[in-house]
Formats: C-alpha cells, structure tokens, sequence
C-alpha cells in the first residue's frame, strides 16, 4: 500500500463522529440514575432526599471539574486527556453497580462528574485543532447532537435492567465507553502529526493557522482579565439553565399539566429531542453559510445567535394555550434553537482565543453554566413547591437567550475581536466588568442570605435538604463569581510563559 493510498479521506469528520459518539455515551452515562429511580428506590428504599443528594454530588463534582479539566487538557492535550476522561467516567458509571445505598451511589456519582466534565472542553478544543472557522459551527453542531441522542437512548437502560438486572445497566453502558476508547487511540492525533491525514485536508485545516506567538501557556487568573471570556461564562450561566429545565422538568409539566402518563410522556419527548438534534447541526450550518459568503467570522456567529435568541421566548406561548401539539410545537422550537444556539456559543469561544488556552476557557464556561443549572434547579423547584404553575418558568426560559445576546455583545463589541493573548491587553480598568461584577456580586450575596435565612422553610417546603443545599452553594457561586468580575475589571496583565 502506497503512502497516498494510506490517507483517509476527509479524516476530519471521521474525528466529528468520534466526538458525537463521545457526547451520546456521556449522556447515556449520566441517564441511568434518573432512568432507573423507581425501581431503585422500590429494591434499594431510597428517599428523595437522597435521590437528591445523589443528583446534587454529581452537578458539584461537575462544576468544579469542568474548570480544572479544562485546564489539564490545555496542558497535556486532547488525546491523552480524553482517553483519562473517559476512563474515569466509565470505570465511575460501571461503580454505581458496587452500591447499596445513597452514600454509595454519591460517591460514584460524584467520581462520573469528574470523568464527564472532560467532554465538553475537550470536544471543543478538538474542534479547533482540526477544523477551519468556517466549518467550526458545523461540526460543534454535529457533536453536540450527540447529547439529545444519549437521552433518546435512556429507554435501552431500563430495558437492560429488565432483561436482565439494575447492576447490569450500570455496568453494559459503562463498558462502551471502553469501546470508544479503542476507536479514539487508534484514529486521533493532532492534524500536524497524523499519518494519514492528506496533504489537502491538512492545507484546509491549518488555513486559520495562528502565529507562534499564540501558542503561550496564559496563567489561568489571567484569562479573567480578558471581556471576551466573560461574554462566554455569561452566556453560559445565563443560557445553560434553561436546557436543564427543559431536560429535568418537561417530563413531570407534561404528566402534571398535560395530563399523560409516563410512557406517553416518554414517547413525546422524542420530538423536542429530535428538534434539538436538527437545531444543532442548522445552527452550526447557518454561521458558515454566511462565512462562506463574505460574512466576517464574529458578525456571522452573533447574527445566528440572534435568529436562534428570538425565536426562544415562543415557548413561553406553550405553557399558556389549551392546545397540546401547539404546545409541544412550541417547546420543540425552543429545544432546536437552544442548541442552535450553544453551537454557535461554543465555537465563539475558539473564534475569540487561540487553540492553546480553549479548553480552559470552555472549561471555565462550563463551571459557569453548571452554576447556572443548580441555581434554575432551586428556582424550579421552589416555584412549583410553593405556587404550582410552570408559568413563571417558562417566561424565564424564553426571556434568558434574548437577555444573554445583550450582555454577549456588550463584552465583546459586534465585530468580536480576538482576544490578544499574545500580547495581553493594555493595563487599566474595566468600568463594563467592574459594574457587572457589583451587581452580579449583591445579587449573589443576596440571594445567599434569603436561602440561609429561610433554609427551614425551604427543607419543608421542598422536603429535601438538598434543594436548600443546592441553592446555597449556586448561590455562593453567584457572589464569588461577581467579585471575580470586579477583580478581573481592575486591571489587565501581560500574558507571560508559565
């Protein structure tokens, strides 16, 4: 075989395809807990409350996690970090078989937060590595849609558990997670090393090739400093909760207010998920297209982002009118241009910062929004505890996406320039970070002490210690998070070698 018959052929989506199969076996992974609850709870006798705990060890373990592993694949690259990534995530998930009790299952939980929060960073800073800007959308698109798969898949969980035991879901979806494994060691290498990658597609690849000056190691409190990692952390906290409200509280809207029982119910969610699948690669397709055309980079991904951010509050029609498919109409509009929208917010940070500090900047981003999703979780759940109507909440789903576009632009200008990492920014204050910082910080601390202060009305009212628990520590989250922005906004280093 000849050196030219060894290439592949377009190797860069065969790259994508391993990334979705990765984003499908992640969520599939994380699925199973949920699937398997009442069963569980009849054989195990779990409380809510320590259903609860369990469900809490995982998103703070994935918080935290999502900013250090970020970090980490900055510094030992998306080969060898994924393959770790994956290993402790399935050895974690096949662990959830070893349990007895919730303590255990948190235990286990918490170790797959670890491994799961690997994905999302390394994924993206993959993206970077192997695909122009013009087809970054695309394929973060097409990944991402992996994610709404792994939740079609669920039902194979409980059919697993039925067959043939609940300790044998846990351990069959957990092993194919070693399968990939296989696949990503033998087939990934970055683009300028890879043996089989073309003389034409490298030429493609690297044609948004950086100067070596962007290849500096960034500190990570430096990357605070910067307004363009800002618009994303925002646009992550603001926007990510309202995915896990359509992912965590759309089943129980369409049984409590819809009227159907939980196969039914099960049945309709194919189609918001569907929806989201084709939204996801739409959006990333859509930004592009106009790139193709003649559009600059930053003005295409905000003009998609737009589209996709109009479109949103729709759904809010959908808790309101008596008609079911209208309703489910509605609500899969919303799922579509959700992810139509993360795929353009995803590839916007690799637009604004070069490949070597993406997966911190993701990273960082991600812990921003799992804040975000433990905050919505306390909200969602006090409000239907407390007044029994989804209304409230669906106005704040549709209204979030418009709301973060605003602040997105007001960090980054229209035309979103790069980040100079390769030369820092000019030292001096920030009056736009600075501002942010008071009124995200008060907001926080406020919020805080309502939970403290009220935290035995909150157990009761939610009959779970933690919902005040949760609430608490997003909340905490909230308040550090404005005093990192007022810290970032009072000065800009130089970017220096570590």
């Amino acid at each position: 075989m000849t050196a030219q018959q060894s290439k592949i052929r377009h190797l860069r989506w065969y790259i994508c395809t391993l990334l979705f199969f990765a984003a499908t076996i992640n969520y599939l992974d994380r699925q199973t807990v949920g699937v398997l609850k009442p069963l569980l709870q009849e054989q195990l006798g779990w409380t809510e409350s320590g259903y609860g705990w369990i469900q809490f060890s995982f998103q703070t373990a994935y918080a935290i996690m999502q900013a250090v592993s970020g970090r980490l694949l900055d510094f030992v690259g998306v080969r060898g970090g994924f393959i770790a990534a994956v290993i402790i995530w399935s050895l974690a998930a096949m662990a959830h078989a070893l349990a007895r009790g919730p303590v255990g299952f948190a235990v286990a939980r918490f170790a797959l937060g670890v491994g799961e929060a690997a994905n999302f960073p390394a994924s993206i800073k993959s993206v970077a590595e192997w695909f122009p800007k013009k087809e970054r959308a695309l394929a973060t698109g097409i990944f991402n849609s992996g994610t709404n798969v792994g939740v079609m898949l669920s039902p194979l969980i409980a059919w697993l558990a039925t067959v043939w035991h609940w300790q044998a879901a846990f351990i069959i979806t957990g092993a194919i997670g070693f399968l990939w494994l296989l696949l990503w060691s033998w087939l990934y290498e970055s683009p300028e090393k890879h043996a089989r990658l073309s003389e034409q597609e490298k030429a493609l690849i690297l044609s948004d090739k950086e100067p070596p000056t962007t290849a500096l190691k960034v500190p990570w409190v430096e990357l605070l400093r910067y307004r363009q990692a800002w618009a994303f952390f925002m646009g992550k906290m603001m926007t990510d909760p309202v995915w896990w409200f359509y992912l965590y509280w759309l089943p129980s809207y369409l049984h409590d207010k819809r009227g159907l029982s939980a196969l039914s119910g099960a049945k309709m969610l194919i189609i918001p998920y569907v929806a989201a699948d084709v939204g996801s690669v739409f959006g990333g397709w859509l930004s592009g297209f106009l790139i193709k055309r003649g559009w600059r980079v930053g003005p295409a991904r905000l003009l998609a982002m737009l589209v996709f951010a109009v479109c949103m509050p729709g759904a809010i029609w959908a808790v309101l009118t008596q008609s079911f498919w209208l309703a489910l109409s509605l609500i899969s509009l919303a799922t579509a241009c959700h992810q139509a929208w993360s795929a353009n917010l995803f590839t916007l940070s690799s637009d604004m910062f070069p490949k070597s500090v993406v997966g911190s900047v993701v990273g960082l981003g991600g812990m921003c929004g799992a804040i975000g999703g433990m905050f919505m979780t306390l909200v969602a759940g006090g409000v239907l505890q407390w007044f029994g109507s989804y209304v409230p909440l669906f106005f704040i789903a549709g209204l979030m996406h418009p709301m973060a576009l605003i602040v997105i632009i007001s960090f980054t200008g229209k035309e979103v320039r790069q980040a100079e990492v390769e030369v820092g920014l000019k030292s001096g204050t920030s009056p736009v970070l600075i501002i942010s910082g008071l009124l995200v910080a008060v907001a926080g601390g406020g919020l805080a002490t309502a939970v403290w202060v009220y935290w035995s009305y909150i157990v009761q009212a939610a009959h779970s210690v933690s919902t005040a628990a949760g609430g608490l520590v997003a909340s905490i989250g909230v308040a550090l998070l404005g005093l990192t922005l007022i810290y970032a906004g009072l000065g800009r280093k130089r970017a220096t070698n570590v």
